[in-house]
């Protein structure tokens, strides 16, 4: 049985960066990644340093490391002063490569700037064997500061001077998140004034957290980066790009800044590797339970009319036997078991099956923190085991290989692989399989890899990071942008609803509220943007999360079904015997309005996002070249002949829109 988890441990020491680490990874910028173009020359000015970028030039100053940029509509603060001060800056250098260069001796720190690709990249290095901390960059200071955007899921873009984000209770202000757990991609980015904007990407992303503080009513962020040499966390970059104030040009960023490291996974040459992968294109998903996972089940939702689907279902007794799958599969659906690799118990008690391991794996796999002792795993229950471990054994015991032939030999074609990509990485410091947060990373990349290479699986998993868009077809999770007073609500069973009658939790098929400040912060369309499409919409399908299937929450199912189609991204569900009777007919009617489009636009990249009132409420997307253009109205009241609570959708070719009104069903 699945856990629910909300990611928020105590942290761990950051971890290391290794410098074998796949180039599947987000890796700063090395001189093998440099610009073909010729080195663009800093120019020094005692303590300030000017370096050339695409639209201005940005300064450094070397003595508090703030960074402003010189631009046509005039100066902007891309940082104010570090928040920890670095120390004297010595002698500034520059080198034949272009690069300026300076240390601070009192902190152990060295600095380098310079352009690479229009942007200024920082990168600063801790010398010595002393821990300590960097606060830098402190953004948002600036006057024009309008908008502040987050990779919270699929992503926000909110108001700097917005009352509620900057009170209590929408529980931003005051948090301090590790970029790589809590943010879907290494980021963030701020509006000033109307046309124009700065994004951050932050390739050392692992130690390194970004705090959210409201100073004078208005939103401000600081990066703190932790530097430690038995981490391996000692270098720190930051790419500063000057936009044109979109509030998706962060993740316009982002995408470019995979591409031009090759980094930049393709949904397309995925099907061209695996054609089962296709199948994901115009699917909605779906968890079933019950007589849903039967092959008369599967049959019933096929007749209704679903042409594609993702079908997944827990590994608990009563799994889908091949006669189901086989159903399934010619009906055109995609299935596959949930399993996880990241959790170990003792047979003899475990509550579920994909934490029992052969031989000694539990315990001799758990990790282990600084005392010895094993790390308590999902709700406590045994450890988590170290990746590390099983990469070591594997080529001789091969149990993730014997785990995953278990699991596909009714025929599942694909797999959904919990925890791995969500970047929830830890340090283990086991004598036998010692191993830091950055190695975790780069092991789950490679098991995750096998599963796609070796095994012909079309993979997903949690919450994907952007640093795991090469590797999966598919996430559950990054579509949500999930506030943290949605845990308490969840910890609620009594409301909320748990894992019982075993054929259909309440967890996912009892109908719930959340609270308005936690509804607000999730689903107001007015804060949210999609950064996570605009970066990686042509390279893996995303989901919102899975235990917040499209009938969980019956007061967002309009706003829901709108975003879905805005970002042409799909659906997911929980479905059992009673619920495909009951209300297969509007899953059916959403899915056939859905094919057509994601058909022809899942493997085109998001190509443009706006806004069309000045309430948010009206926006619209576009897809390749003119392929698919999306115009969805959360409004109570028509806009230029859209009825609020409708979508529009233009394939390339359609003499008209094709129009949803899902709440019209409700």
């Amino acid at each position: 049985m699945r856990f629910v988890t909300s990611r928020h441990r105590t942290r761990a020491a950051a971890a290391a960066l290794v410098a074998s680490l796949s180039c599947l990874a987000l890796v700063a910028p090395s001189e093998a990644t440099t610009s073909p173009r010729p080195h663009a020359m800093g120019v020094v000015r005692g303590n300030l340093v000017d370096i050339p970028v695409e639209g201005g030039t940005a300064t450094v100053d070397t003595a508090s490391l703030r960074v402003t940029a010189r631009t046509a509509r005039g100066t902007v603060e891309l940082s104010a002063p570090a928040a920890t001060a670095p120390g004297t800056p010595g002698p500034v250098t520059t080198g034949a490569d272009g690069a300026v260069r300076w240390q601070h001796p009192g902190s152990g720190l060295s600095v380098t700037a310079r352009a690479r690709q229009g942007r200024l990249v920082m990168t600063v290095t801790a010398a010595g064997g002393t821990d300590h901390s960097l606060s830098w960059p402190v953004t948002g200071a600036d006057p024009a500061a309008t908008a502040l955007q987050l990779p919270r899921g699929e992503g926000l873009s909110l108001p700097v001077a917005d009352p509620f984000w900057n009170s209590p209770e929408a529980q931003l202000v005051g948090s301090d998140v590790a970029m790589e757990e809590a943010l879907s991609l290494p980021l963030w980015g701020y509006t000033l004034g109307s046309r124009s904007g700065v994004s951050y990407l932050v390739p050392t992303d692992i130690g390194t957290t970004l705090g959210t503080t409201s100073e004078k009513g208005r939103l401000r962020t600081t990066a703190t980066h932790r530097f430690s040499r038995a981490d391996g966390t000692t270098r720190y970059t930051v790419a500063f790009t000057l936009t044109d104030g979109s509030p998706v040009a962060p993740a316009r960023d982002y995408r470019a800044w995979l591409a031009q490291r090759g980094q930049l996974g393709s949904l397309r040459k995925k099907i061209d590797a695996n054609p089962a992968t296709g199948r994901l294109l115009g699917a909605f998903h779906a968890y079933l339970w019950g007589d849903a996972r039967t092959a008369r089940g599967v049959r019933q939702l096929s007749a209704l009319g679903v042409d594609r689907m993702w079908l997944g279902y827990d590994a608990d007794d009563q799994p889908m036997d091949s006669e189901a799958v086989t159903a399934a599969e010619e009906a055109g659906f995609l299935v596959g078991p949930y399993d996880s690799f990241a959790n170990g118990q003792d047979p003899r008690t475990s509550d579920a099956p994909t934490s029992v391991w052969p031989d000694r794996v539990y315990p001799d796999f758990c990790v282990r923190d600084d005392t010895g002792r094993p790390v308590p795993g999902f709700h406590e229950r045994g450890c988590y085991l170290s990746s590390e471990a099983f990469e070591k054994a594997e080529p001789s015991r091969g149990y993730l290989a014997d785990r995953t032939r278990a699991m596909t030999a009714n025929g599942a074609d694909s797999y959904f692989l919990d925890v791995d990509a969500a970047g929830d990485f830890f340090r283990d410091l086991s004598a036998d399989h010692p191993m830091t947060e950055e190695r975790d990373r780069a092991n789950r990349l490679a098991r995750m890899k096998r599963l796609t290479d070796s095994y012909g699986l079309v993979l997903g998993s949690e919450s994907a990071g952007g640093w795991a868009n090469q590797v999966l077809a598919f996430g559950h999770g990054s579509g949500t942008p999930v506030a943290d007073g949605y845990w308490g609500v969840q910890k609620d069973k009594e409301t909320w609803g748990g894992y019982a009658p075993a054929n259909a939790p309440a967890l996912f098929f009892k109908p719930a509220k959340l609270p308005g400040n936690v509804a607000k912060a999730m689903y107001d369309p007015a804060y949210r943007v999609p950064l996570y499409e605009t970066a990686l919409h042509d390279s893996l399908v995303n989901t919102e999360r899975w235990e917040l299937p499209y009938d969980k929450l019956p007061e967002q199912k309009t706003t829901r079904a709108l975003l879905a189609m805005l970002y042409n991204t799909p659906l997911n569900f929980v479905l059992d015997g009673t619920s495909i009777t009951e209300r297969g007919e509007e899953l059916a009617t959403l899915q056939a309005y859905f094919a057509p489009l994601h058909r022809a636009a899942g493997t085109e990249p998001m190509s443009g996002f706006r806004t069309l009132t000045g309430d948010r409420t009206v926006q619209r997307t576009e897809f390749g070249d003119g392929v698919l253009t999306v115009t969805a109205n959360f409004g109570p009241t028509a806009y230029d002949g859209l009825p609020g609570g409708c979508v529009d959708a233009t394939l390339k070719g359609d003499t008209k829109p094709r129009r949803l009104c899902p709440g019209a069903r409700e």
